[in-house]
């Protein structure tokens, strides 16, 4: 049983705004540096290092060697999921410069969750693919055999990418700018693999949202009928 005392080390890591900051930046689900970290928070390498030591001892972060160079990402969907449903409990104050409102608007519209879809384009393929059968809206929205079918098939993910024992083949995820849910699990992280790989999504500058191809809108409406207007607008 989880003690009281175990939770609020938990809740003490979030709650320097740095180390919630950096937290949020390895959504994206990349590896960083400690400088990288440093130059995002504008906090020195040094004191970066510090928040970093915590997070990894405190098993929201995990650490990769490659030569002398130090990586750090979140330590797994897990971790990633824990802090998009914190996000959804907050009110993110209104962006006040040309920047910060553009920023904003590109991340509601679409970005990526760790590994898989959110914002406005995550909602949207998990609504289509519930309304053509692919996903049944009562059970938590599990893959039905049509979509598995679909998966395998019109997006021609391999079978055995959708089976791993470390995660759920689905699983919600409460978008914090929607405030509804999106697919996450296995099968949210293929669908968006595939559309990375075929470039139907491209990056917006260094942040983690994401904006459709003109060949994304066209795999969009092909694939699940969907208007693209409806999420890029």
């Amino acid at each position: 049983m989880v003690r009281g005392s175990e939770l609020a080390e938990l809740a003490a890591l979030l709650a320097d705004s740095t180390r919630a900051e950096i937290c949020l930046a390895l959504l994206d689900g990349r590896a960083w540096t400690a400088r990288e970290l440093a130059g995002h928070t504008g906090m020195a390498p040094s004191t970066t290092t510090e928040h970093l030591n915590r997070l990894v001892a405190g098993g929201l972060l995990v650490e990769r060697r490659q030569g002398r160079h130090r990586y750090v990402q979140l330590a797994g969907p897990a971790t990633a999921q824990l802090l998009e449903h914190l996000s959804s409990f907050t009110t993110p104050a209104k962006p006040t410069t040309l920047r910060a409102v553009t920023a904003s608007a590109a991340l509601a519209r679409g970005r990526t969750c760790y590994d898989h879809f959110a914002g406005r384009l995550g909602v949207a393929i998990t609504d289509a693919m519930t309304a053509q059968g692919l996903l049944d809206a009562g059970n938590d929205l599990s893959l039905t055999r049509a979509g598995r079918a679909w998966l395998t098939g019109d997006l021609g993910i391999a079978e055995t990418d959708l089976r791993t024992a470390e995660r759920p083949l689905t699983r919600t995820c409460l978008d914090w700018t929607e405030r509804r849910s999106h697919l996450a699990g296995t099968a949210g992280a293929q669908i968006c693999r595939r559309f990375q790989e075929n470039s139907w999504t491209r990056k917006v500058g260094s942040s983690r949202a994401v904006r459709l191809t003109p060949a994304g809108e066209q795999a969009l409406r092909d694939l699940l009928g969907i208007d693209a207007a409806a999420v890029v607008g």
